[in-house]
């Protein structure tokens, strides 16, 4: 497994290197004429090594997650409750959103009342969450100032 990660890795960078003096000696001139020509052909390889690259991080994260769940079944109940949790503010955070009856445009589109219950939902979210860290965090100070 660990020698065809290497060659794995080997291959993407070589083909992001390549991309990237194909990138380099096509100049800021030709680069400007491929994006007005909307020629992506130059551009493609580079985006294709990072998305794979992306999509491999995360098979092996969430396949590492998923084995280390399993063989220590006793972090099991706190990752679920964690997991139980997080889904539960994201419901909640929806539901406390209101759909926006107001016309937001986003590349000529228009977003719908969904959307924008989606996007506030999200908003909501973010911030229940942020506070929550920052509060485990003072709240961590605290106790180890105490001991």
């Amino acid at each position: 497994m660990h020698k065809f990660l290497k060659i794995v890795v080997a291959l993407l960078s070589l083909i992001g290197i390549v991309s990237l003096f194909r990138i380099i000696a096509e100049g800021n001139e030709g680069m400007k004429k491929a994006f007005a020509s909307g020629d992506t052909t130059l551009f493609e390889p580079m985006a294709w090594v990072a998305y794979i690259i992306l999509a491999l991080t995360l098979v092996l994260v969430v396949f590492f997650v998923l084995k280390g769940l399993f063989t220590h079944t006793s972090s099991l109940k706190s990752t679920l409750i964690g997991v139980g949790v997080f889904l539960a503010i994201l419901a909640i955070a929806f539901v406390v959103s209101a759909g926006d009856e107001r016309a937001y445009f986003y590349n000529n589109m228009q977003a719908t009342a969904n959307e924008s219950q989606l996007v506030g939902g999200g908003l909501i979210a973010f911030y229940v969450l942020a506070v929550i860290a920052v509060l485990s965090m003072v709240f961590t100070g605290i106790k180890k100032m105490i001991r």
